[in-house]
């Protein structure tokens, strides 16, 4: 594992520290007139996604981990794993649905997924800010009922429920964001 110092940390670093695995959300490096410099972070715990707060003094050596992102095809459900296809060696990988946190919840088959990987062991996978699915369940908008900003559930062709605008219909697609859950637009 290669260290590096606190004063090279960047958001997006994922760092192997004495309990685990965690991802830098937030830093900043803070001077004080009195006394040493430090860096206050906000991490993320890979493995459970808890985010918590935690200050080191400035200088001081952390380890980096090596996370190898490959792109991945998602190809079906098996039981319940998800089975991926490397795009480049066509090596397939059957991974927890768990695993892989709320993503699970966007993925079409045929969608390309960076899965990240850290000494053998799958840590997630990151999937584009927005995603096109299909409305496999909603009920139907009333006549007449159009106050602006009304929404009702509708449950997407990958199971998730969302709350989407009162002339969505059955068979539409829409846009969702992956990192909110929200409805965008109708495509």
């Amino acid at each position: 594992m290669p260290a590096i110092t606190t004063n090279d940390l960047k958001t997006g670093i994922t760092l192997e520290l004495d309990n685990g695995l965690f991802q830098v959300i937030e830093f900043q490096h803070v001077k004080p007139g009195k006394g040493g410099a430090f860096v206050r972070t906000k991490l993320r715990n890979v493995r459970t996604g808890n985010v918590f707060e935690r200050t080191f003094n400035a200088g001081i050596r952390v380890e980096q981990a090596i996370i190898v992102r490959e792109d991945m095809q998602y190809l079906y459900r098996d039981g319940d794993d998800l089975v991926f296809m490397n795009t480049e060696t066509f090596e397939q990988l059957s991974v927890a649905p768990s695993l892989l946190g709320d993503a699970a919840d966007y993925l079409v088959e045929g969608m390309t997924v960076q899965i990240g990987d850290h000494q053998g062991e799958i840590i997630g996978a990151e999937i584009p800010a927005s995603v096109e699915l299909k409305i496999a369940e909603t009920e139907p908008g009333v006549q007449g009922d159009r106050v602006s900003g009304a929404r009702k559930p509708a449950t997407l062709e990958t199971g998730k429920v969302v709350q989407v605008p009162l002339f969505v219909e059955i068979g539409d697609t829409i846009k969702v964001d992956t990192r909110t859950g929200e409805y965008m637009t109708r495509v």
